[in-house]
């Protein structure tokens, strides 16, 4: 990170104007960078994305997310620092502030699920992921975004995933065929998801392992899928407890990625490699 921040410092000094304005940009809004992307960093300082593009690949960038990853990997919290804000945060928990509550109850759901990680079941659910020959991901239609970043995940690491929403009654397309062997049904229920239950009992019938991810205090059958996994209770019972949800999400992608291994890394390089050819594609 201090070899990015030098270049800036040079690139401020001695670049193009375009040059300047864009190093200038970055060294002074390092913290907003996991946030930006090319074409709003562009739009900021009235330039073109492409321009904004060739200042990160003279940089010796691919693109703005080769930049974050870099600022993931070596911008550390000291655990002074992380101490300090955790005794501030329940401080102010216990004093009633509604935002330091909200936060500390976050916190208390992300200890539930790396509890979670450690378990046999846990295991045995990335196992089934990472081995089974097609996977599908249902919910409800209202969860839809989550399904497809969930199935754009493991991607990353094999072949053989799609989301199912049940719009329009797809659910219907996992029953018009005989199940391939090895074929496994991922399950995001939520307290609308009415059909969750007959899905899952359906499509055990017809074959298919079930993974299942569900709040806690949901009233399913052990027989209903071969692995549950837990979601934290829902801070109201009207609430999708989507902050848990999201993160367990994530955690199980990663966990799959790491378990698939040097394969999961080529794939990951060769779609930042064709991500890139079409970014320089559609800018000519």
């Amino acid at each position: 990170m201090e070899d990015f921040v030098q270049k800036l410092r040079q690139y401020a000094k001695t670049g193009t104007p375009a040059e300047r304005r864009i190093a200038k940009y970055f060294t002074e809004h390092l913290n907003d960078l996991p946030f930006e992307t090319a074409a709003s960093v562009a739009d900021r300082l009235d330039l073109s994305p492409m321009t904004v593009g060739r200042f990160l690949r003279a940089l010796g960038y691919q693109g703005l997310d080769s930049v974050k990853v870099e600022i993931r990997e070596t911008v550390t919290t000291s655990p002074a620092q992380l101490q300090s804000a955790m005794s501030e945060l329940h401080q102010d928990a216990a004093e009633g502030k509604p935002l330091a509550v909200l936060v500390a109850e976050q916190i208390q759901a992300l200890h539930h699920i790396y509890h979670l990680t450690a378990q046999p079941h846990w295991s045995e659910a990335v196992s089934l992921i990472s081995t089974a020959r097609e996977i599908s991901i249902a919910t409800h239609a209202r969860l839809a975004s989550l399904a497809h970043h969930f199935c754009q995940r493991l991607t990353q690491a094999r072949d053989g995933v799609r989301t199912l929403d049940g719009a329009d009654n797809r659910f219907a397309e996992l029953f018009a065929r005989l199940a391939v062997d090895d074929a496994l049904l991922v399950i995001i229920d939520c307290r609308r998801f009415a059909k969750a239950r007959l899905l899952a009992r359906t499509a055990r019938r017809y074959g298919y392992k079930v993974v299942l991810i569900s709040p806690q205090q949901a009233d399913w059958m052990a027989d209903q899928s071969n692995v549950m996994l837990p979601l934290p209770p829902a801070r109201a019972p009207d609430l999708d407890n989507l902050p848990p949800l999201i993160a367990l999400l994530d955690c199980l992608s990663e966990s799959v990625i790491l378990e698939v291994g040097e394969e999961a890394a080529l794939r990951r390089r060769r779609m930042m490699e064709f991500a890139t050819v079409l970014g320089e594609t559609a800018n000519h």
